[in-house]
């Protein structure tokens, strides 16, 4: 690969962590992984009018991760775009630490406004499973990577997206929580 290829790859790239900066694109993002639909139908995922997600629609279009899968005709010769994601997935390591630390900020604020809704819906008579686990271990390395490992595993066992049921949010958290040497670091 040239490295001009490479620089605009990644010039590309760090846009999508910046489209991801807004939990609400991260909402409309994972709505759209359901299926494909048009802004009208996804307001009532995120409880918003269409013609306020039309911005953050275009964000993520510019930065590649959605696009439009048709344009489905309405009542009156008007006609309403139907999105749906892009193929591709960013890679993990192209966004330098403020980049990434807004965009995983984002996940976070994506995830309370999905408990907040939960609540809300337990608080009127729904039915939604929440539950939080938070500790913190000491782990050496091979057990970080043995946990990390388990964690793969599950994800793959239970993640079938054509599968029948509810979809839930499943939210893994593993930091170091004390900095440590790098393993490849000349000592």
């Amino acid at each position: 690969m040239s490295t001009q290829g490479s620089g605009t790859s990644t010039r590309r790239w760090r846009g999508v962590h910046k489209a991801l900066a807004d939990p609400l694109r991260i909402r409309l993002l994972e709505a759209l992984w359901e299926m494909p639909q048009s802004a009208r139908e996804l307001s009532d995922h995120v409880d918003l009018p269409a013609d306020r997600l039309y911005y953050h629609l275009n964000q993520l279009e510019r930065a590649g991760l959605i696009e439009i899968a048709e344009y489905r005709p309405l009542a009156r010769g008007k006609v309403e775009r139907v999105y749906t994601p892009a193929v591709t997935e960013p890679p993990g390591d192209t966004a330098n630490p403020e980049e990434m630390a807004e965009f995983l900020g984002s996940m976070l604020d994506a995830t309370r406004a999905d408990i907040n809704a939960a609540y809300r819906s337990k608080h009127t008579g729904g039915h939604r499973e929440i539950a939080l686990h938070r500790g913190a271990l000491r782990l050496t390395d091979e057990a970080l990577a043995e946990l990390r490992g388990h964690i793969d595993q599950l994800a793959t066992r239970f993640g079938d997206g054509d599968a029948p049921g509810v979809w839930t949010r499943v939210v893994v958290a593993v930091v170091d929580l004390q900095d440590r040497p790098c393993p490849d670091a000349p000592v």
